[in-house]
């Protein structure tokens, strides 16, 4: 071993989840930081194995790591397929050029095809600190970004990651805008499609800003963490799929810079569509609907922004060959009893097989998207999609279809119930009025969603109902009593989510 060598630290897996950043951990007296002149939060290139990736690096005063080792974060470990004792060399790391076209966003400069694309791929490549994710997405809030901009950042999006491709024309998918909670249709739609033998590999984020994403519900039931010959595998199989889209990777890019949108509690339009679109792209998809919410506490509060919308979704999507059709449905309200993983799943279960429990807004909804697609992707005429999806519902088909695609994801499993519940009353007499999607979202991630995934609210009532005083409006779930009381907190400082008034 050459003096040079020596000192090269010794590789120690330390075991940190740090998400898509990777990070590495000096002591502050490591001969290779001094003699390097790495300071904390300097980016630091991490060499092993002929591979390569860019860290953030912390500087450790404690014992944690002992001198002559570098502690690395899970993300760093698996990118460099690293094994116990190996040496790694440490050097500064390259300008990233494409940090200059962030800048140029920020000051309200047009970004151009090469510029979104090297964005985008040194956002996939690792190398961005989360602060500098956060620029980006900042600098395109507020629809800051041209249709081109748009168009150029899906493009982008797209060819970072893998795409699936399937026989046939017949590749339909579905996707809502969200913003309204409990609207878990996906798993319903598929089912339907799926029986009827159309291909549809819905892929899934998880929550961003809700108590719960398709992901996190389906994960309730049965293994959504799907390898890309996995996924292939069960669609191939069984026409449909319900998995996480993060452990594919189509359009990676996609849930980096969500990660990044659910700490800052930003969703801006232009991520939105190119989100969308590329992964319905990636994913081999010809024909797809999207679902818009439409309220006053939805994410689109009016009719007129909800159009604006569809019609860039449909403008970048017929650019990129893909048949978009958009539905403007209802944001009033919550849709279903549950909000939160677990007990939306139990919705789920209930539509898919007939129960007279089940809550019908959620059955309704899922049979007028499903429709709407049937005829979009021209298999029945116009009119006869929303008989033919009931049908397939009512026949049991549905059901049938939605065990059989569990099963081939790792089986089927009951979503847990939770340790904890509250049932909070009414103190008054008379008809909801109004629900405020927002604070009863909040209300359910204090209570733990979607982290806990038995925790949420489970809706008692609707708009229009009458109800007495003294009856359940809601029951609070949760997996920890302190989380519940919290959550009640939180609910009696904010009675305006729900909204009873006396008369007609």
């Amino acid at each position: 071993m050459d003096k040079t060598e020596s000192i090269l630290p010794i590789a120690l897996r330390l075991g940190i989840n740090s998400r898509h950043e990777p990070l590495i951990f000096l002591r502050s007296d490591s001969p290779v930081a001094r003699s390097e002149g790495f300071e904390t939060m300097s980016r630091v290139q991490v060499e092993v194995n002929n591979k390569k990736v860019i860290a953030t690096l912390l500087i450790v005063y404690s014992d944690l790591i002992q001198s002559g080792y570098a502690g690395l974060s899970e993300t760093a470990w698996k990118r460099l397929k690293i094994t116990e004792g190996q040496r790694i060399k440490l050097s500064h790391a390259p300008q990233v050029d494409s940090l200059a076209y962030i800048r140029a966003k920020a000051f309200g400069h047009e970004l151009n095809k090469h510029q979104l694309h090297e964005i985008v791929r040194d956002i996939v490549d690792g190398h961005y600190m989360d602060v500098h994710l956060a620029a980006f997405i900042t600098a395109c809030a507020n629809n800051n970004m041209t249709h081109e901009e748009v168009l150029y950042l899906t493009q982008g999006m797209v060819a970072a990651g893998e795409t699936l491709s399937w026989p046939g024309d017949k590749i339909v998918d579905k996707h809502c805008v969200g913003g309204l909670p409990g609207n878990r249709t996906s798993p319903i739609i598929v089912s339907i499609l799926a029986a009827k033998g159309l291909t549809i590999p819905k892929t899934s984020s998880r929550a961003i800003t809700s108590p719960a994403g398709t992901a996190d519900v389906m994960e309730t039931m049965t293994k959504v963490d799907l390898t890309f010959e996995q996924l292939k595998q069960v669609v191939e199989q069984h026409h449909g799929c319900l998995a996480w889209g993060g452990s594919v990777s189509l359009s990676p890019a996609d849930d980096i810079l969500i990660s990044v949108e659910k700490a800052l509690d930003i969703d801006f339009e232009g991520q939105l569509i190119a989100s969308i679109l590329s992964k319905k792209i990636a994913a081999g998809s010809k024909y797809v609907l999207i679902d818009i919410p439409v309220g006053p506490t939805a994410k689109l509060r009016s009719k007129e922004k909800a159009q604006e919308l569809a019609e860039q979704l449909k403008a970048i999507g017929d650019e990129m060959g893909l048949k978009v059709k958009v539905v403007l449905t209802d944001g009033s309200q919550p849709v279903g009893y549950g909000i939160g993983p677990a007990l939306e799943a139990w919705d789920v279960i209930g539509v898919l097989k007939n129960e007279n429990s089940a809550p019908q807004d959620l059955k309704e909804r899922s049979v007028l998207l499903a429709g709407e697609l049937l005829e979009h992707a021209g298999i029945v005429k116009a009119g006869e999609g929303i008989p033919e999806a009931l049908r397939v519902i009512e026949s049991g088909e549905a059901w049938d279809k939605f065990m059989q695609i569990c099963e081939a994801q790792g089986g089927f499993k009951e979503p847990p119930v939770g340790c904890c519940k509250m049932n909070v009353n009414a103190d008054k007499t008379g008809y909801i009025r109004r629900i405020n999607n927002r604070l009863l979202s909040r209300l359910a991630k204090l209570a733990g969603a979607p982290a806990d995934h038995a925790s949420g609210v489970y809706m008692e009532a609707k708009v229009g109902d009458f109800i007495t005083e003294g009856s359940t409006l809601l029951t609070i779930h949760s997996e920890a009593p302190g989380e519940l009381e919290y959550a009640l907190d939180f609910y009696n400082t904010h009675k305006e989510m729900i909204i009873i008034e006396e008369g007609l």
